[in-house]
């Protein structure tokens, strides 16, 4: 596949998946939404493979377990509890910021020294963010942004987190692709137990949007989505792939401002140019 094309559709693809979570959010508990997102992208990432005669069981379990609870479970919980409080496309942009988690978490966990390139960045997202959120935190609904924004940082924690494990799982042996399709599986199971643990009762899903939001998440979002990064990580590499993050909230935040009515004010603007600001310092070339 063409370059461009890989770029261009895992923009397209993750900057339009954050509306669906919001088509999402409604009388369905946010755990079974999230649950039957994974258990459809999970069986069609196992069957597609098995078909293919590419299904193999890792060499190694326990970082690709890891991987399905930061990426495939405890990572979604936080964003569709955030796309509960606030747009979907402020959600994006937060998220957009999981680079500079991903430095820290480097540091962390394997040692990597932490830039002034990478504090600058996080100063400028920073400051992007506050201004993002500005007009939002002085009224009446500040309760529920401060608790879209600790929601958006939780998940962005658990995909870093998701994203050191997938790190390990290479180094490993265990390539992305079966770590994910396993993943998927693992984390549907973890969501399910979750769902029983708390006695909560299936809600069955009603309408054709939520379903075509269900059905848009599941194989394109995750299926799809994940492939297209994936194929681009291994062509040109993760550090240029993270452009990808530069872009799709800006594509997220248009259709944020077309179907959740987002409103744009100077200081909206300047926060978004600071936040993907931020962004370009992080992946620009040394």
């Amino acid at each position: 596949m063409n370059t461009l094309f890989l770029f261009a559709a895992t923009v397209l693809i993750w900057g339009t998946t954050w509306i669906a979570i919001a088509a999402q959010v409604g009388p369905v508990p946010l755990i079974e939404s999230i649950f039957l997102r994974f258990a459809l992208a999970g069986l069609v990432m196992l069957a597609g493979l098995a078909a293919l005669g590419r299904l193999r069981r890792p060499a190694q379990w326990r970082f690709v377990i890891v991987q399905a609870l930061c990426l495939f479970c405890f990572n979604f919980i936080g964003l569709y509890n955030a796309a509960a409080l606030i747009p979907s496309g402020l959600v994006s942009v937060v998220f957009s910021l999981a680079s500079i988690f991903n430095a820290v978490n480097a540091r962390i966990f394997f040692g990597e020294r932490i830039t002034g390139r990478t504090l600058l960045a996080g100063a400028i997202g920073a400051a992007g963010l506050g201004l993002l959120f500005r007009d939002d935190l002085g009224g009446a609904a500040m309760g529920d942004t401060l608790r879209g924004i600790g929601w958006a940082g939780f998940g962005t924690l658990m995909f870093s987190f998701g994203n050191m494990a997938s790190r390990r799982n290479g180094q490993l042996g265990v390539p992305p692709v079966t770590a994910n399709a396993w993943g998927m599986g693992i984390g549907a199971l973890v969501l399910l137990v979750l769902m029983t643990a708390g006695g909560q009762g299936v809600v069955w899903p009603e309408g054709a949007r939520y379903w075509a939001a269900l059905a848009y998440l599941a194989l394109i979002g995750s299926v799809v989505g994940f492939t297209t990064y994936l194929l681009l990580v291994a062509r040109i590499g993760s550090a240029r792939a993270g452009y990808a993050t530069v872009v799709f909230p800006v594509v997220a935040l248009l259709l944020s401002t077309l179907y959740e009515g987002f409103h744009w004010t100077p200081g909206a603007f300047l926060g978004l140019g600071l936040t993907l600001l931020g962004n370009v310092v992080m992946f620009a070339r040394r």
